[in-house]
């Protein structure tokens, strides 16, 4: 099992009094303080402080997943999830169990535990070039079904939706706010001039209220969304939450390749919505209305941009290759190149936010057609050895060069400190 060793953390103290005050623990404004709730405060910080300066010692984690019925595409995305290196730490010392208020049993999070632990298990410190070893994830795939039907029964699955729907349980099952009714925004006057700033934060600020949990901690980014009306000159901006995006991949003749910042730079570009509000390209859902301009009053012919507000510790790219034709689901080969190493997302920022540079650490990729496919992992290794294929319970040495093809399909990437 991972074990642990002592070294020095700072911030312990200040990370829990802020705990303690924001879960009214302790009152700000309270003239005294019981004996009871002092002493719990005081040995809550003493616990937690003991538990954040244990460093975890962890195996290599080159070890593969069972296929337990049709379940690379359950593989695939935990080899991957079990590679983002504070998430796993989280689970191994099962820090949820502190701060989770959820009345609900966390069943999936502790499988989803116990599966880390096999897969990182010190006693499985294996250093062959071609790894055997194998976990069972078994009974965390029958407590995800039994959890979200959608995926009940043996057929293949998307790897993107199932990610999806395994971080959203999770969070579900260790939010710190569940029970927190949240606060009503104070309405600004109509055309009140409030800096963009200040309304995202207010957002996210109301957001959190809510949805509160390592995952959000992870992978919760805030998209802001501007329209532009063409008759009045009027911008209106709203903001969204996103766990991923979902880059739509620039057509290119047969046999080219396209990049990830071209990518990036179709999901971002400026978008002319007509009076039906149906978009000009086709990689953007229609919505079931039309444009309304709240100045004008009426609806309008008007603009509409994506930019990313706040980045998240960990950004999920999903490059959307399926897509529906006249007649049927149609898969894109396209090759698309991305860095492994400073993709600098600044420039899909705010203005003059300067740069904001992430770094790959596990690609999720899918072979073969819509109906007849697999999915596998690339991860890099935590002691710098290199990256690694996990292909259900085989684990292999590629190389970077092998990293860039037409079946990557799900981009993970950390963000620098």
């Amino acid at each position: 099992m991972p074990g642990v060793t002592r070294t020095t953390v700072d911030g312990t103290c200040q990370a829990l009094c802020r705990t303690l005050v924001s879960q009214n623990g302790i009152q700000r404004d309270a003239g005294d303080i019981s004996k009871s709730v002092l002493y719990t405060s005081l040995m809550g910080l003493l616990l937690v402080a003991d538990r954040e300066t244990e460093q975890l010692q962890v195996g290599s984690g080159r070890v593969g997943l069972q296929n337990v019925g049709n379940t690379c595409f359950l593989n695939a995305v935990v080899q991957c999830l079990s590679h983002t290196r504070a998430l796993r730490d989280y689970c191994l010392v099962k820090a949820y169990r502190q701060e989770m208020c959820s009345r609900e049993d966390p069943a999936l999070m502790e499988e989803f535990c116990q599966v880390l632990w096999g897969l990182w298990d010190v006693n499985n410190n294996n250093n062959n070039i071609m790894s055997s070893t194998e976990v069972n994830p078994g009974k965390f795939c029958r407590i995800f079904k039994e959890a979200v039907p959608y995926f009940s029964g043996y057929s293949q699955q998307d790897a993107q939706e199932f990610l999806r729907f395994l971080l959203d349980r999770l969070h579900c099952e260790i939010n710190r706010r569940p029970n927190v009714p949240p606060t009503s925004l104070q309405p600004e006057p109509k055309y009140a001039k409030v800096r963009i700033e200040e309304q995202a934060l207010a957002v996210w600020k109301k957001h959190l209220e809510r949805d509160d949990s390592k995952i959000v901690d992870l992978f919760s980014g805030q998209l802001r969304s501007s329209l532009h009306c063409s008759v009045c000159s009027h911008y209106s901006t709203c903001f969204d939450v996103f766990g991923d995006l979902s880059l739509p991949i620039p057509k290119r003749s047969a046999g080219g390749g396209v990049s990830l910042r071209e990518c990036l730079d179709l999901f971002s570009q400026e978008e002319k919505l007509d009076e039906d509000n149906a978009p000009v390209r086709q990689h953007r859902p229609t919505t079931s209305s039309k444009c309304m301009c709240e100045r004008c009053n009426r609806r309008t012919e008007s603009t509409k941009r994506l930019t990313i507000q706040r980045f998240p510790q960990v950004i999920v790219m999903h490059l959307n290759r399926f897509a529906l034709s006249r007649y049927a689901v149609c898969k894109s080969s396209v090759c698309v190149s991305f860095p492994l190493a400073g993709l600098d997302m600044g420039s899909y920022g705010p203005v003059d936010c300067g740069p904001v540079l992430y770094d790959l650490y596990a690609v999720c990729n899918h072979s073969g057609t819509v109906n007849m496919g697999h999915y596998t992992a690339f991860c890099l290794d935590d002691d710098g050895s290199g990256w690694y294929c996990y292909n259900d319970s085989t684990v292999t040495p590629v190389s970077e060069n092998q990293l860039q093809s037409s079946q990557a399909y799900v981009l993970f990437y950390q963000r620098r400190k």
